[in-house]
């Protein structure tokens, strides 16, 4: 199993437009066969750092799935209200393996 993890520098006035975008993504890659450990907003401490966590089983199916939403149409959307919203500055993503 791998895990990503990424971690977000956003728009401090757009949390609001990041959260409906972090709703958009986990149903997606649930569908795409990876399990979403949910979006971490902002609450006390550092007003523009997000996290989401999700894993596959591994990481050629990782690699599958991102092949796959850049021609899914609501991966598209999901993209699309990012670009518009600009609520993402930033983003960093690492890959980690769980220890349970």
């Amino acid at each position: 199993m791998v895990t990503c993890y990424l971690r977000y520098v956003i728009d401090p006035y757009k949390v609001d437009d990041f959260e409906k975008y972090a709703k958009m993504w986990i149903p997606l890659v649930n569908k795409f066969g990876g399990t979403h450990h949910g979006y971490f907003l902002p609450y006390e401490g550092a007003n523009n750092i997000a996290l989401a966590l999700f894993s596959f089983p591994s990481l050629s199916d990782y690699e599958e799935y991102r092949k796959k939403i850049k021609s899914d149409p609501d991966c598209q959307e999901a993209f699309a209200h990012a670009e518009k919203s600009r609520c993402i500055i930033s983003f960093e993503r690492s890959f980690m393996r769980p220890v349970f």
